[in-house]
């Protein structure tokens, strides 16, 4: 049995789906992999089982009622993963966003290196990011700076979706208090872990936007991140 699982989650994914197992399971390293799919009506979930036949013990399927949002998402996945026995836990796009190359990188700086927290970064050697529009670069990279002011983190990628959790550190989160769904998301996590003492460390990677499906980007998603950090950052000064 691998001790790694990546956790893909998806809404209407039938794309790119197939594709990103595929090359997840090609890596030198054995990657297993669990997709979170919250009842995409075009009928991602039922490729991924169809993809099971071919890919026994290693590609897994969470089905859920409904689009409840990417944080709820990957803490299903994470719960899933956590009462199985792998030590490193991935988080990862399915739309190639995510280079799935990248995954050893991620996974020696937890495995090799110490790193508790491994986070695929946009920022952290400039700006490393292709087909984005310069509004949306900008916005990225302004959050990302926002975030390290309020929280004084020192992460440069704080809103990354590309990271790589040691065991413990998911262990150590209460899971069920996680309460944002977006970006906050992301950075609720990194935050938590942050607070608690775990090392994280940005591994430079190359982020390029999706080419198949559509973007779940939405003005709720960015307001949630901008006015959540705020509250985080209180609810720690508060719980000292």
């Amino acid at each position: 049995m691998s001790d790694t699982i990546v956790i893909i989650p998806t809404y209407n994914e039938i794309e790119n789906i197939e594709a990103i197992i595929r090359a997840v399971f090609s890596q030198d390293k054995e990657f297993h992999v669990l997709v979170v799919d919250d009842n995409s009506p075009d009928g991602t979930a039922n490729m991924v089982t169809k993809l099971q036949g071919e890919f026994t013990e290693k590609l897994y399927l969470l089905e859920r009622k409904g689009k409840s949002g990417l944080g709820s998402a990957y803490i299903s996945g994470f719960n899933w993963a956590l009462s199985q026995r792998y030590k490193y836990i991935f988080e990862m796009d399915a739309d190639f966003s995510h280079n799935p190359e990248d995954l050893i990188k991620l996974y020696r700086a937890c495995a090799v290196n110490g790193a508790d927290v491994a986070v695929g970064s946009r920022y952290v050697k400039g700006i490393t990011v292709v087909n984005w529009p310069l509004s949306r670069i900008l916005l990225s990279y302004g959050a990302s700076r926002y975030v390290r002011m309020i929280t004084r983190m020192k992460v440069k990628d704080s809103t990354a979706g590309f990271v790589c959790y040691k065991r413990s550190v998911l262990e150590a989160i209460d899971l069920s208090k996680v309460r944002f769904v977006g970006y906050a998301f992301q950075i609720e996590m990194k935050f938590k872990a942050y607070k608690k003492g775990f090392k994280i460390v940005e591994i430079p990677v190359i982020f390029k936007d999706r080419i198949k499906g559509k973007s779940k980007m939405s003005g709720s998603i960015i307001s949630e991140a901008i006015f959540g950090v705020i509250s985080l950052k209180l609810k720690s000064l508060f719980a000292k």
